[in-house]
């Protein structure tokens, strides 16, 4: 089919390429000029395992092309793809603006039958909404071309997109006419072949899944969090925990997994647009209200347990940060817990050595006027040099397996914080480190610094 991706962030360019790479027809559009040329090239904006490889393949063999001009996707398609931000609104809601706009150009320039499907993450009652503006922008144009409006909601990880895109879970294809699910359905054909995983449903529905399921994803994370700070108070392992409850199958082992607090482009965003769109309703919202109010305070605790660490003495510290994305295998930095920890620690006077594989320039910019306080490093060994303290925020891979005798040995303290549980207790004390992680007894080079800090 021939197929319009306006939009090319993370869920546009995985999306187009994807379907490229099944062999449709795709142009993937950008109001941005200079994101577009760089496209053209084969150089993806940011960093996503895989990606770059199948832009370059798909744009050889002509599958793939980028463009600006709305004028060109419009009419060499039969679906066009919203996939544009949706970033917070002041109201705590989700922008439609970028939705509107790009719903507005389409109906401009259509010459004939058309299916628009919103693929961004959008609250309930967009796609009504999106028909509007077509209606609208149709009237002063004096068009009356066909159209169809249908919901297909995301659900990528960063990090594993373009798996997640090819092997999906399910597909939710929200229709009014079932004719139009048919075509979706069709389209979506070969990402299903072993097992039909498309879910054809209703538009309100689809557009509600999405803000479900994501908020059902950081309800795990917030629960969980919960759970080992009850641990650490009453002297229990929050890896017992986890893996006596996840072996339920009721419950499973997903999202599980205790740390500094979620982070990213979607879950935050996405909570507090639903709690809006749910208040407008007139529904109330505990859970969802308590899930951010957790998280919140999760983003604090590594910094919490620094300062109870050194007794609030912490002014001309020097402590390393190992990762700074959100999450491993992205280099996106919206919303990521270091950022909560590096505030805090700049405000109390604190020397700061960063390292990430992939994220420092991002980071960068999320860090402007912070520079006399922060030393940006090469590696992990070098974020470590005279260090009184090392905290891990990213559990990238090659932090699991280390030389910690070197990294003792550049340090001039021996606090090693781990925020994300990646490491034995017992085995970093007897590599003679402090070793404080989430949920779990906090394990000591030698008995006077648990005398020292158990006071």
């Amino acid at each position: 089919m021939n197929i319009l991706i306006v939009g090319t962030g993370y869920v546009g360019l995985v999306t187009g390429t994807c379907f490229a790479e099944m062999g449709h027809s795709v142009i993937c559009l950008d109001i941005n000029e200079q994101k577009v040329e760089q496209l053209k090239k084969g150089i993806v904006p940011f960093y996503e395992p895989g990606l770059e490889e199948i832009v370059k393949r798909n744009m050889a063999n002509k599958r793939l092309k980028f463009t600006t001009d709305y004028k060109e996707g419009v009419s060499k398609s039969l679906i066009s793809f919203i996939a544009v931000a949706t970033p917070q609104a002041e109201d705590e809601s989700a922008e439609l603006k970028y939705v509107d706009e790009a719903a507005a150009s389409i109906a401009e320039h259509m010459e004939s039958y058309h299916i628009i499907v919103n693929k961004s993450t959008v609250p309930v009652g967009t796609a009504h909404r999106v028909r509007l503006k077509v209606e609208e922008a149709q009237q002063r144009l004096g068009k009356n071309v066909e159209f169809d409006v249908a919901s297909n909601p995301e659900f990528l990880k960063e990090g594993n997109a373009v798996y997640d895109f090819m092997k999906p879970d399910r597909v939710v294809i929200g229709v009014e006419d079932i004719r139009v699910g048919q075509i979706l359905k069709e389209l979506y054909a070969s990402f299903s072949v072993n097992h039909d995983r498309i879910l054809l449903m209703d538009i309100l529905s689809a557009e509600l899944t999405k803000y479900a399921a994501n908020a059902m994803l950081a309800a795990r994370i917030s629960f969980m969090n919960e759970i080992a700070n009850v641990c650490e108070e009453v002297g229990a392992n929050v890896n017992h925990v986890r893996h006596a409850i996840g072996a339920d199958k009721r419950i499973g082992y997903h999202f599980l997994y205790p740390g500094a607090g979620y982070g990213g482009s979607c879950f935050p965003k996405d909570i507090k647009a639903f709690r809006t769109t749910a208040k407008r309703y007139g529904c109330t919202t505990c859970m969802l209200d308590a899930i951010e109010k957790v998280n919140q305070r999760q983003k604090q605790l590594i910094a919490q347990k620094i300062d109870q660490y050194f007794e609030g003495d912490l002014e001309n510290k020097t402590i390393a940060i190992w990762g700074l994305s959100f999450k491993p295998d992205t280099d996106d930095m919206r919303q990521a817990p270091s950022l909560t920890l590096i505030n805090i620690l700049n405000e109390q006077g604190v020397q700061l050595r960063l390292f990430d594989p992939i994220a420092m320039d991002n980071a960068k910019l999320y860090l402007r006027g912070l520079e006399d306080q922060i030393t940006w490093c090469q590696g992990e060994l070098e974020a470590c040099q005279n260090a009184d303290a090392v905290v891990l925020m990213t559990e990238w891979k090659q932090f699991r397996f280390l030389d910690f005798s070197e990294v003792l040995e550049s340090m001039k303290g021996h606090a090693f914080f781990d925020g994300r549980n990646q490491y034995l207790p017992e085995d970093m004390a007897a590599k003679g480190f402090d070793y404080i992680s989430i949920g779990r007894k906090i394990a000591y080079a030698n008995q006077s610094n648990l005398q020292t800090h158990s006071r």
